[in-house]
């Protein structure tokens, strides 16, 4: 058996809580009745078969209160195969990793504002496989082309300048990885989205660009800063310097991301205040024009929901708790001379 929301099994430590309040609220009864009058009427106000009664009804809900927790974890038991296809579209995501990426004018950080994007977008591929390819002065493949979202998540938010020691923003190194990472077997249309703040500083983009549209690759560009460009922090404190000791600044070439979009047919981005469009690169330019080709098929199991088993239960439970009174009749009423129902005045 296994379950479906398995965290609302935690609901079960309601029932000892519950059967603590219920214990106390016996106890609290014959307080209150013991400080009311004395032992020899107390039998009169608190017959035997009340309390029983009492704890009875409790020890209903109690039970009804477990299965109801049970069931709504979502208990599933038994399985069949069903086949599936999933359609989709290969995308490689190509993220600066450059300490230009560090600056602060985008909070909390230009790289980790480019993460988190990301991560927004994972919630909303429909069945795409997806790569990961950081870069800086080099560029390689983080992780390769996958249905596994969250094997994705977490390359991606380990990403930080550390992982590639070469400095620089080599477009076409991440350009050339990301073709590289493409199976020219799979049919599937294929895309990728590159994300960067700088200059190409390595190899010529432009050429990269047109082996990508060559191969039916649509590059979709984000540029991420200002044209006028911002000083490049170390990541002990301060700025980076050139040899002249004057600090050196990191510029966003539009122009090049502009014709790289171009080129293979995709869109280009500009990104101040940190809003991507990453939700409209992937509806209205992927998903709206390039169609969904099979990536993968197979049988996967799909379990029987067997929540029934306890809900049906619990319902019982409460239904029988509902159904008893929570005290009897003393007998000092039924025998009483002046009982409506004793007609002859006999008490019988």
């Amino acid at each position: 058996m296994k379950f479906a929301n398995i965290n609302m099994l935690f609901m079960i430590w309601a029932v000892p809580l519950a059967f603590l309040v219920c214990f106390h609220g016996m106890r609290r009864i014959r307080a209150i009745i013991s400080a009311f009058c004395d032992t020899e009427n107390q039998r009169f106000l608190n017959p035997a078969g009340s309390s029983k009664r009492r704890w009875l009804k409790n020890m209903l809900l109690l039970f009804c209160l477990l299965f109801t927790a049970v069931a709504m974890a979502g208990p599933r038991y038994g399985f069949k195969w069903r086949e599936v296809e999933r359609k989709g579209v290969d995308i490689f995501i190509a993220v600066d990793c450059s300490k230009s990426m560090l600056s602060p004018d985008i909070k909390p950080s230009r790289l980790e504002r480019a993460k988190r994007e990301v991560m927004d977008l994972l919630s909303m591929l429909e069945g795409d496989r997806i790569g990961l390819v950081p870069f800086a002065g080099v560029a390689f493949i983080q992780c390769p082309l996958t249905l596994d979202y969250n094997a994705f998540y977490l390359f991606l938010k380990d990403l930080s300048p550390g992982y590639i020691p070469l400095g620089g923003t080599n477009m076409a190194g991440a350009i050339d990885a990301a073709l590289g990472g493409f199976s020219e077997k799979d049919d599937t249309k294929k895309a990728i989205i590159l994300i960067t703040d700088g200059e190409s500083t390595g190899g010529d983009p432009i050429e990269s660009a047109k082996r990508a549209q060559k191969k039916g690759v649509k590059i979709f560009c984000i540029g991420v800063g200002s044209e006028e460009g911002v000083p490049v922090p170390e990541e002990g404190g301060g700025f980076k310097k050139d040899k002249n000791g004057k600090i050196v600044l990191s510029r966003l070439d539009e122009a090049t991301l502009k014709e790289i979009a171009s080129i293979t047919g995709g869109d280009y981005v500009r990104s101040v205040a940190g809003d991507m469009d990453l939700d409209r690169i992937y509806r209205k330019n992927i998903l709206g024009s390039m169609e969904r080709k099979a990536v993968s098929s197979g049988r996967e199991k799909v379990w029987e929901d067997r929540f029934q088993w306890f809900l049906g239960p619990a319902v019982l439970f409460l239904a029988l708790a509902m159904g008893i009174p929570s005290a009897v009749r003393s007998e000092y009423f039924v025998n009483c001379p002046d009982n409506p129902h004793d007609s002859d005045g006999s008490g019988k």
